[in-house]
């Protein structure tokens, strides 16, 4: 075995020395034919994993008191009460608000926590605008945690930076996932080893260097930066070069290549503390090098007033956390769900309450892409259409762009932006993280991308949708039979 790796039963420790990662013909064959078709004959091989056990969530949580936190604990009743009051001026139902938070509170333990100041960031363009600038401004420390981090210009543009920084003796820990950055040379990461920063892979591909079929199937698809433990950053972008544009502009001017439109989002706060948390738990789950847990939680103030709560979910929970979130939201809407998604095959739960929201008079629309780097999800996914649109459900295919985004914004208070995908892989087999943000003003500029969105895309009719041919009918009913592999 390889020297310069230290396997784990989960992660992979990069040591330092210069060496070259020749891929395996396991690892070849992995790229060759896809993650989905691998698992698929993992699947012959060891036989069908069992299904998650119920989330019992198709009925609206029983409303709690909620309890909000601030930067120093929890506040009392009449604090938390001041704090929902502030949230619900202007609004047009301020109870929708108190709706939603009572069932946040009531869902899981992970604090309710005002006094941030979050921010969307649209598109890869601005977000590599804003994450570069928090790091080029760290003093302390930089942790990073990603499902793609390619060997491009973005990645040669952040390997730069992170040199630069840990020159200053700022403290950089990066773990990445072994699939996803399965194409990124060796070499990238021992020249960031070798200056100091951390690394660690996440369930490594090849058996050669610590990888297994046991775990074959859970990927880390998390992307979440934290910089000096004051501001967080999360949502669908990865760090890699097809970013690089916006859909409204040409990377080249004669490039017809599809754009990707995705979301980001920016938080700085006391609420940066719980997805530092997550950061180092999921470290620690690796076995990681040993992180100082009090240089990564400065004293953290109030700097806004909106309340956030900080969302991860991991692959071996028997109730995942954000799939169980996002299905008691839906569940509870009164007015709107409003849902982006890059890839959309849920599972019957989740189709049942959107249908059953739709039909209690709830506006139901879904913007899904029209061109996708999966084909074959996008296929599977359109095999919910029908059940759907016969509930009234209205669904839109954004036309211009590769659609990335994993957001949702209900009843125009309760929005959430993370690395979740809408299918049985982001809800069952990965690592995830998501924020929810509650409160009307966040609800407006979610609700403003929306609209900007659907007016970019083509609305899906049930009149059309069902004089579809017999061949695209065969391919959705084929294709969703691994649905629970995509």
């Amino acid at each position: 075995m390889n020297k310069r790796w230290l396997p784990s039963p989960r992660g992979r420790i990069r040591k330092n020395g210069p060496a070259v990662r020749h891929a395996s013909a396991w690892n070849s064959t992995i790229k060759g034919c896809g993650l989905g078709t691998a698992l698929l004959l993992c699947w012959v091989m060891t036989g069908c994993a069992s299904l998650p056990r119920a989330v019992h969530t198709d009925k609206p949580v029983p409303a709690a008191k909620p309890i909000v936190f601030g930067a120093h604990g929890p506040l009392s009743r009449a604090q938390s009460e001041h704090v929902i009051q502030h949230l619900q001026q202007g609004a047009d139902d301020s109870g929708l608000l108190r709706r939603h938070l009572a069932v946040e509170a009531a869902l899981t333990n992970n604090p309710l926590v005002t006094g941030n100041k979050a921010t969307l960031l649209i598109n890869g363009p601005s977000a590599f605008a804003a994450i570069f600038n928090a790091i080029a401004h760290a003093r302390h420390t930089v942790n990073i945690e990603t499902y793609i981090l390619n060997d491009d210009t973005i990645g040669k543009r952040l390997a730069k930076l992170l040199l630069k920084k840990r020159a200053e003796g700022v403290k950089v820990n990066l773990m990445y996932d072994g699939y996803g950055s399965m194409d990124t040379p060796a070499a990238y990461f021992d020249r960031l080893q070798a200056a100091g920063v951390q690394v660690v892979e996440y369930h490594p591909i090849d058996p050669l260097k610590g990888g297994s079929l046991a775990n074959l199937n859970n990927r880390d698809h998390r992307k979440l930066i934290i910089v000096d433990g004051r501001i967080a950053f999360t949502g669908g972008i990865n760090i890699t070069s097809v970013y690089s544009a916006s859909p409204e502009r040409r990377l080249q001017e004669h490039d017809d290549r599809w754009k990707w439109r995705d979301t980001d989002i920016e938080i700085q706060g006391p609420v940066v503390a719980d997805f530092q948390k997550i950061f180092i738990s999921h470290w620690q789950s690796q076995n990681g090098p040993t992180i100082n847990p009090p240089d990564y939680f400065p004293p953290l103030h109030d700097v806004g007033s909106q309340v956030v709560r900080a969302l991860a979910s991991r692959h071996d929970e028997p109730q995942p956390k954000i799939y169980a979130t996002l299905l008691s939201a839906i569940n509870s809407a009164q007015q709107s769900i409003h849902i982006t998604a890059a890839y959309f095959v849920p599972n019957d739960a989740f189709i049942k309450a959107l249908t059953a929201a739709a039909r209690r008079g709830v506006h139901v629309v879904l913007i899904l892409p029209a061109h996708t780097d999966k084909g074959f999800v996008r296929v599977a996914g359109r095999s919910y259409y029908s059940t759907l649109l016969k509930a009234g459900v209205k669904i839109y295919e954004r036309q211009d762009a590769i659609l990335h985004a994993k957001t949702i914004v209900i009843d125009g208070v309760w929005s959430t932006v993370g690395s979740t995908n809408l299918d049985w892989r982001s809800f069952r087999h990965n690592d995830e993280v998501n924020a929810v943000v509650l409160g009307q003003a966040f609800g407006h500029q979610m609700e403003a991308q929306f609209q900007k969105d659907r007016a970019k895309s083509k609305r899906i009719t049930r009149w059309a949708w069902e004089r579809r041919s017999l061949w695209e009918r065969f391919e959705e009913s084929f294709t969703r039979l691994g649905a629970w592999w995509f």
